[in-house]
C-alpha cells in the first residue's frame, strides 16, 4: 500500500515539473509575442493599403478597416494653415493639399512593438508612424514630422494613433472641346485643316509668314519687310513709295543737293528728302579687337586648367564691351536643362523649398547685375559648384524677403 502512494506522489510531482518547467513557459512567452507581433503588423499593412488606394484613386472595403477603426481623408489648407476645400477656385488650387490616413489609438504597452514594426517594414515610408505630442514618430529614425494643428483638430488626433500623412498635388482639369462635324475641307499646299471658331479652316503652318499689304516675311529679321517683287512701275514723273504698307506712286520732290560724303534718301514718316551718311563710306570696324575671357573661378593657391569654354551648362558667357573682357553669368532660362539641375522643376516648389544658383565667390558676384541689390549667402549651407540647387529647408520655410529664386534662396 505504501509503495502504491509513494508511486502516485512521484507521478503527481513529475508532471507538476513538467507543467511549471522554464522551458515551457518561454515557449508561451515567445507565443504570444509572436501572436502580438502578427497583430500589429496586420493593422500596420491595412493602413498603409488604405492610404495607397486613396493615392491611386481605387477602392479598398476589407473588413479589417472596420475592425481597428481606420478613418482616411483628403484635407487642404490655405497659406494660412486652415481648412479649405479641396478644388480650384478660379484656377487657384490650395496651398497645401494632404492624404491621411488614422487608426483607432493603440495601447501605450503596444508602442515600443509597434515601432518595431514601423522599423522593420516601413523605414523608407517617412511620413508613416505613431502621433505622438502633435508629431509623427518614424520607425528607424529619429526624424518627427509636425502635424498642422488645423489637421489636428479636423480630425481629433490623440496620441497612441498609427498615421500615415502624404502630401500631393490636385491635378489640373482636363479641357474638353466639343468639335462639330462638318463637310470636309480640302486645304492648299502651306496649310493646315484647324477647327477654329465653330467650323473646319485652313490656316497657314506659321502665322508669322502672313504679312498684310505688300509686305512679306523676313526669316533673318524675323519682321515684315516691303516685297521688292511687289514694287509698281512708276511714270517717269514719279517715285514707287511704302505708304501703311502699300506701294503708291507719288509725284517727284525738289531735288535734294548733299555733300560728297552724304546721300538724299526718302523720309517716308514726312514724305521729304534728307541727306543721311553714305553706308557705303562706313568702315566696318569692331570696338573689341581682342576679348579677354576672365571666366574661371577656383580657390585661391589652386592650378586651374582653362577649358575651351569656360561656362557650366547653367551659365552664358557675357562681354564687357567697355573693358573688353568676358564673364560668365548664370542663366534662369536653363534651370529646366537636365544637364544644368538633373531633376524635375516641380520637385523644387512650395514653401519650404526654392532654387539658387552655386556662386563661387564674391567677385563672381560682382559681374551679376540681377543681383547688385542683394546679399549673396556664401556660406557652407549653399553649393558653390556654379549650377542651380534646390535649398530644402525641412518644416522651416523660404525666407521670402531675402531670397531672389532662381539666383539666391534663404531659410527663415
Amino acid at each position: 500500500m505504501n509503495i502504491f502512494i509513494m508511486f502516485l506522489v512521484m507521478l503527481f510531482m513529475a508532471g507538476y515539473y513538467i507543467m511549471d518547467s522554464p522551458s515551457q513557459h518561454a515557449t508561451q512567452t515567445e507565443t504570444e509575442y509572436a501572436i502580438t507581433k502578427s497583430d500589429l503588423r496586420a493593422i500596420a499593412q491595412c493602413a498603409a493599403t488604405t492610404q495607397n488606394a486613396q493615392i491611386n484613386g481605387t477602392e479598398f472595403a476589407d473588413q479589417c478597416i472596420e475592425q481597428n477603426g481606420i478613418n482616411s481623408q483628403f484635407i487642404c489648407l490655405n497659406a494660412s494653415l486652415k481648412i479649405t476645400e479641396c478644388k480650384i477656385v478660379k484656377n487657384k488650387k490650395p496651398a497645401f493639399s494632404y492624404i491621411i490616413t488614422v487608426t483607432a489609438p493603440l495601447d501605450e504597452t503596444l508602442y515600443n512593438n509597434m515601432m518595431e514594426i514601423l522599423e522593420t517594414y516601413y523605414a523608407d515610408a517617412g511620413t508613416f508612424g505613431l502621433y505622438m505630442d502633435g508629431r509623427i514618430v518614424a520607425g528607424g529614425t529619429s526624424a518627427k514630422r509636425a502635424v498642422p494643428t488645423a489637421i489636428v483638430e479636423q480630425m481629433e488626433l490623440i496620441d497612441g494613433q498609427l498615421i500615415y500623412l502624404t502630401q500631393y498635388e490636385i491635378p489640373d482639369a482636363a479641357t474638353e472641346y466639343e468639335v462639330t462635324l462638318g463637310a470636309d475641307v480640302v486645304c492648299p499646299t502651306g496649310t493646315a485643316e484647324t477647327y477654329r471658331f465653330g467650323r473646319w479652316q485652313c490656316v497657314g503652318y506659321n502665322v508669322k509668314t502672313d504679312c498684310g499689304g505688300d509686305m512679306i516675311w523676313d526669316s533673318d529679321l524675323l519682321e515684315c519687310v516691303a516685297d521688292e517683287s511687289r514694287k509698281p512701275l512708276c511714270a517717269e514723273t514719279q517715285t514707287a513709295v511704302m505708304v501703311d504698307s502699300v506701294w503708291e506712286c507719288i509725284n517727284p520732290f525738289p531735288e535734294k543737293s548733299c555733300p560728297s560724303d552724304m546721300v538724299a534718301r526718302l523720309n517716308y514718316n514726312t514724305l521729304e528728302w534728307e541727306c543721311v551718311t553714305d553706308p557705303t563710306n562706313t568702315a566696318d570696324t569692331k570696338k573689341c579687337e581682342n576679348i579677354t575671357q576672365n571666366a574661371v573661378y577656383g580657390v585661391m593657391g589652386a592650378t586651374l586648367r582653362v577649358p575651351q569654354t569656360s561656362c557650366t551648362d547653367c551659365e552664358k558667357l557675357i562681354t564687357d564691351y567697355d573693358t573688353c573682357t568676358s564673364f560668365c553669368v548664370p542663366d534662369p532660362s536653363r534651370v529646366a536643362d537636365p544637364r544644368c539641375y538633373p531633376a524635375a522643376t516641380r520637385t523644387c516648389s512650395g514653401p519650404s523649398r526654392a532654387f539658387y544658383f552655386g556662386f563661387p565667390n564674391a567677385s563672381y558676384v560682382a559681374n551679376v547685375e540681377a543681383v547688385a541689390d542683394a546679399v549673396v549667402p556664401l556660406d557652407r549651407a549653399h553649393s558653390q559648384n556654379r549650377k542651380f540647387n534646390c535649398l530644402d529647408c525641412g518644416d522651416g520655410e523660404i525666407d521670402t524677403a531675402r531670397s531672389l529664386p532662381p539666383y539666391i534662396a534663404v531659410c527663415k
